[in-house]
């Protein structure tokens, strides 16, 4: 290559070290950078001069690299500073999405860019916005927890960035996310968490249509957007729930001021029922004044649907669909034309109070409603306080009366003028009945309304509710209690009931017959029924007594030992025996064994019991005895 005169001035070594400044300023490319390295070789310069050169040549590339990473960086800055002012100037979550998405898109130079937000409930992410995006099925997208890249970005809050996705094997691939992926035509992917404080809101993302590795500062650049992202998320969601607290808090100060007058009317409207309540007037009273503050008929009833009171022009009537509504909306509901408030001691229901000739009722009227069914409570409570204390009386003086004990500490004359001011004649001929029932507490209150409005008494012993009650046919009303209580409480309620006693000194012993009666029914299975002890025929009288044991124990006990000893049932062999009418080829079918296997039980039975146990009185003997047992053991 020719010289020039500046060459042969300043040498070619410095001349091509001024060319390669030059081109440094001209911000080149690296091939042109190489080539006054090349030209100058080619000028059969010294070697030295060549290394020279070539070591300038890589610094100068050095240098270029690093202002070019500076100059991007400074745009990237920018990029952000204006991407944080725009997201600043945005009060609305979609505008601030897409705005998001957008800058993405831009400042990587991706095909398309989008965002998946957390879906606290379903527990994955789903794709909330999106900016290039050309696939229905794409943009429908949800991703579990751990499902693809993005789905590995919201568990674990670190960034992930795939070259080709499609082949990528380090990330959990499912077909639903394969055929979305697939139809938009992605294959390079890069996706980030955004964070709020430590909770991952969701991700990200920036994708191209061709393979793409994306550079450590495109995922800086692309993480730096999704923190600002995240922060104006953070502030549009709250920004809108300080809107809404504030419509709620202006919507709540009118119906504030609205209301005022309604509930001071309200509040002294309740502080004149309580005074009713407090002054000794009864449900009736209360049915009256409420009936007045309304100008409408008015209906109190109890648990059952039982009315108590009412007052009033008009027609009421219990309406259980109405309890129910009120019970789950704990309020007033309206309900086959009349409204109907629930009566309730926290959880427990006392009744309701109905009214009626109101095809409408304001708020502060149903307000005034409700308070009225709060004062209902409250004088229902009192009521029932009252009658808990009577009914302890009645239960003390029905204890007195069941044991031998009570009444010699009580005296037969205290007794008497006991129960006279209880409303009780005890002159008149009486039976004992007792309950068995799984559901004792509401079998108990219903015993202790019954006992007095029949004039009688009722109390708990041993754990049953137990009543005296005047009684003609005491078999006849065991009956009747039976199935009245097991329609009250749901369930089988069995009930024994004594003979007739006519004597203060003959209830213990009624009592103790009616507890056998109750015990004998339930052995024979007669769960459910009610019955005297004359009724159940002599297997009940003997199950009623306590010497069952004995009997079977004289009889077949040694049988049964030796079943317990050995692990055999010479017992169950006996009764098969004696069901089959003493026929050998009936006994081995049923037990379906050998006849020689039966020849030889009922031979070491005669062994255990005599040679005689199956003549004809010891048979008798023994199948009472087997059938009591059988019977025994299925009692209990």
């Amino acid at each position: 290559m020719p010289v020039d005169d500046d060459e042969a001035g300043i040498g070619p070594a410095a001349a091509a070290l001024l060319r390669l400044i030059g081109l440094i300023a001209a911000d080149t490319s690296d091939d042109e950078l190489a080539a006054p390295a090349r030209d100058l070789q080619r000028s059969r310069a010294s070697a030295a001069a060549v290394a020279a050169v070539e070591e300038a040549t890589a610094s100068a590339r050095r240098i270029t690299r690093t202002l070019a990473q500076r100059r991007r960086r400074e745009a990237e800055l920018a990029a952000l500073f204006d991407t944080a002012g725009d997201l600043a100037a945005l009060r609305n979550l979609d505008s601030v999405l897409r705005a998001i998405v957008h800058r993405a898109r831009t400042l990587l130079g991706a095909d398309l860019s989008y965002i998946a937000l957390q879906d606290p409930e379903a527990g994955d992410t789903f794709m909330r916005v999106t900016d290039g995006s050309v696939s229905a099925q794409f943009q429908q997208l949800r991703l579990g927890m751990g499902e693809g890249l993005g789905g590995l970005v919201a568990e674990t809050a670190l960034p992930y960035a795939s070259t080709d996705y499609r082949v990528d094997s380090r990330f959990h691939h499912t077909e639903r996310i394969d055929a979305a992926v697939t139809e938009e035509g992605v294959h390079g992917i890069v996706g980030v968490p955004m964070r709020v404080g430590e909770q991952v809101i969701g991700v990200l993302f920036a994708a191209d249509r061709v393979p793409r590795g994306f550079a450590p500062d495109d995922v800086a650049m692309l993480v730096s957007l999704a923190n600002h992202a995240a922060v104006a998320i953070e502030s549009v969601r709250q920004l809108e729930e300080a809107r809404q607290a504030l419509r709620e808090r202006s919507r709540a100060a009118e119906t504030s001021a609205r209301l005022n007058g309604a509930l001071r009317r309200a509040a002294d409207a309740h502080d004149r029922l309580t005074g009713l309540v407090l002054s000794g007037g009864d449900v009736g009273d209360l049915a009256a004044q409420t009936a007045e503050l309304f100008a409408g008929p008015i209906g109190i009833y109890d648990a059952e649907g039982g009315e108590l009171a009412r007052a009033g022009e008009g027609g009421v009537r219990f309406v259980p669909e109405g309890v129910e509504g009120s019970q789950a909306s704990r309020g007033a509901v309206l309900a086959g034309g009349l409204w109907v408030c629930a009566v309730t001691a926290g959880p427990e229901p006392l009744g309701s109070i109905v009214l009626g000739g109101r095809a409408d009722l304001g708020e502060a009227d149903r307000q005034l409603f409700e308070r009225a069914s709060l004062v209902t409570a409250l004088l229902l409570l009192l009521r029932r306080s009252v009658a808990d204390a009577e009914n302890r009386v009645r239960g003390e003086l029905l204890d007195d009366l069941l044991t031998d004990a009570g009444r010699r500490r009580s005296g037969g004359s205290s007794l008497l003028l006991r129960a006279g001011k209880l409303g009780v004649d005890l002159h008149r001929p009486h039976a004992v009945f007792v309950l068995d029932c799984d559901a004792q507490p509401r079998l108990a209150s219903e015993a202790n309304r019954y006992a007095r409005a029949e004039g009688g008494l009722a109390g708990g012993r041993d754990g049953r509710p137990v009543l005296l009650l005047p009684a003609e046919e005491p078999g006849t009303r065991a009956a009747k209690l039976a199935a009245a209580f097991g329609r009250v409480a749901g369930r089988p309620v069995t009930v024994g009931a004594s003979g007739r006693v006519g004597g203060l000194e003959r209830i213990p012993e009624a009592y103790a017959e009616a507890v056998r009666c109750t015990e004998a029914m339930l052995t024979l299975g007669r769960k459910g029924e009610g019955a005297c002890m004359e009724q159940l025929g002599f297997i009940g009288v003997l199950l009623g007594e306590a010497g069952t044991d004995a009997f079977v124990r004289r009889t077949i006990g040694p049988v049964l030992d030796y079943d317990e000893r050995r692990g055999t049932d010479l017992a169950g062999t006996l009764e098969a025996y004696y069901a089959a009418g003493g026929h050998l080829a009936k006994t081995k079918a049923a037990l379906n064994v050998h006849v020689n296997t039966v020849s030889q039980r009922l031979d070491r039975v005669a062994a255990i019991l005599g040679g005689d146990w199956n003549s004809p009185a010891r048979s008798l003997e023994v199948q009472l005895a087997l059938r009591v047992h059988r019977l025994s053991r299925a009692g209990r």
